[in-house]
């Protein structure tokens, strides 16, 4: 890999391209396939639970006020996410210690097992009190499990990529994030039109659940039978190479972690108004039925997936900062709009309204999943980017729904959450704008060039290593 990579030297202050061999372009397919199989299965699951929330809210929770109910259903959401920086640090540090592969391996198992586990989970009117805290076990299993799994990800796929095509590359992860939610946009819209709302109600709702076991035992088998990354087998060939502490990694990388982490709350925020909020918010503020809200969303998702690609190209063209400034200000400049029109109650006026909310969230989605394994030299980079992702996106992502719903109720005014956005987004933009420019990073560098590389790059007040 270090030859391909070292090929994408710059000129002119853009990265050369360098085509690849065919062999190598036919493992880089295998590597995304593979990759993108177990990040579908993932976000398969979050996004089924956000467009059921209503009915699950209904099958799991004592039926007094339907407004607390689901107040509690997005509780259930929220706190799965307290178990991701752990399941983070857990399976970072194995990867790092181990392997990406093996420990993408595992976390695809359970991932996929707990979300099945939803779907045959009986409800509160058949066990009472068990089944909320049934629901909770599973989301907290599935939690932990996804704390080591889009981080690895993306260093798994990144390290396998050219050095000037790592976002091109890199954002095949999103797309797999966008059509895993619209795929289930797309299923659960068509499990209300062939089923009588009897049945969905009493087992349609469970099918999107049990979908995701065939999925994980495909994914499984696939990943099992990849090769380990470049930059991890190179790892391994040096001598005498300690494998970092958490505490170590933190205290060496402070600086880059405070500010990744900063920018991803934005990354986190705006992908969960978008893709999880947004369908329950067209229901709530504008009175629209589920079928326009789950249209309107799948619209959006679509082009959300279809940008990305799009996106990745660019990024690698202009450089991170300029992605990252583009990507905050875009989520600023649209938010009021957007919800203005998803609250409208108009298919059309609501998938625009999603779509230009979608613009800025799947830039940040871009340039999150390439800047997780940049930001980092190998020994640790799987430790520390799921750190920085999973600590931020328990903080801004699992809580969206909650504070947006919250935020309605507490003010009285629909538009609340998009002053949560813009205040989270001005936070994304003075962290981001920090981190040191790195498109131009080779991934399989040592760590002495890695920290010369970030102190030559870190003009104008970017973070540094500590």
């Amino acid at each position: 890999m270090s030859n391909n990579n070292h090929a994408g030297s710059q000129s002119g202050g853009r990265p050369l391209s360098t085509p690849l061999s065919p062999e190598r372009r036919k493992a880089m397919h295998q590597v995304i396939i593979a990759s993108a199989i177990g990040n579908f299965v993932e976000w398969f699951d979050f996004a089924v639970y956000g467009f059921l929330a209503v009915i699950i809210s209904q099958h799991f929770f004592p039926q007094g006020s339907p407004a607390i109910a689901l107040l509690q259903t997005f509780a259930v959401f929220a706190v799965s996410f307290a178990l991701r920086p752990l399941g983070g640090l857990f399976f970072g540090r194995l990867g790092d210690r181990i392997g990406r592969k093996r420990v993408l391996a595992i976390t695809i198992l359970l991932m996929a097992g707990a979300t099945a586990l939803i779907g045959v989970l009986p409800t509160y009117g058949a066990i009472g009190l068990a089944a909320p805290l049934l629901l909770a076990l599973a989301r907290c299993i599935q939690g932990f499990s996804a704390g080591g799994e889009y981080a690895g990800a993306c260093t798994y796929v990144l390290e396998h990529a050219p050095t000037h095509q790592k976002a091109r590359y890199g954002s095949l992860i999103p797309v797999s994030t966008f059509m895993a939610f619209a795929s289930a946009a797309g299923l659960t819209l068509l499990l209300g039109m062939v089923l009588s709302e009897g049945d969905m109600q009493s087992w349609g709702w469970r099918v999107p659940f049990l979908i995701a076991a065939p999925l994980g035992l495909i994914g499984l088998y696939m990943r099992l039978h990849l090769e380990e990354s470049p930059a991890f087998k190179t790892l391994q060939k040096a001598p005498e190479t300690p494998h970092a502490t958490v505490s170590e990694t933190v205290k060496v990388h402070k600086a880059t972690i405070i500010c990744l982490s900063a920018f991803i709350s934005a990354t986190a925020l705006s992908f969960y108004m978008f893709t999880t909020y947004l369908v329950t918010y067209m229901q709530v503020a504008g009175n629209a039925t589920i079928r326009t809200a789950l249209l309107a969303s799948l619209g959006a998702l679509v082009f959300s997936g279809l940008l990305c690609p799009v996106i990745g190209r660019l990024s690698d063209r202009i450089g991170r900062r300029n992605t990252i400034r583009g990507a905050c200000l875009s989520l600023m400049i649209a938010v009021f709009p957007a919800y203005y029109l998803a609250g409208s109650g108009e298919l059309w006026s609501a998938m625009l309204g999603a779509s230009l909310l979608a613009v800025g969230a799947v830039m940040c989605g871009v340039v999150t999943a390439v800047l997780l394994a940049e930001q980092f030299p190998t020994r640790v980079r799987y430790t520390a980017s799921a750190l920085c992702y999973n600590v931020a996106y328990t903080i801004f992502g699992g809580t969206a729904p909650l504070i947006a719903t919250w935020l309605i109720d507490l003010t009285g005014h629909s538009l609340a959450p998009a002053f949560y956005l813009i205040a989270i987004a001005l936070l994304a933009l003075i962290g981001g704008s920090r981190l040191p420019e790195s498109s131009h990073r080779a991934l399989d560098d040592n760590e002495a060039d890695w920290h010369n590389q970030s102190t030559s790059s870190a003009t104008g007040g970017a973070a540094t290593h500590a």
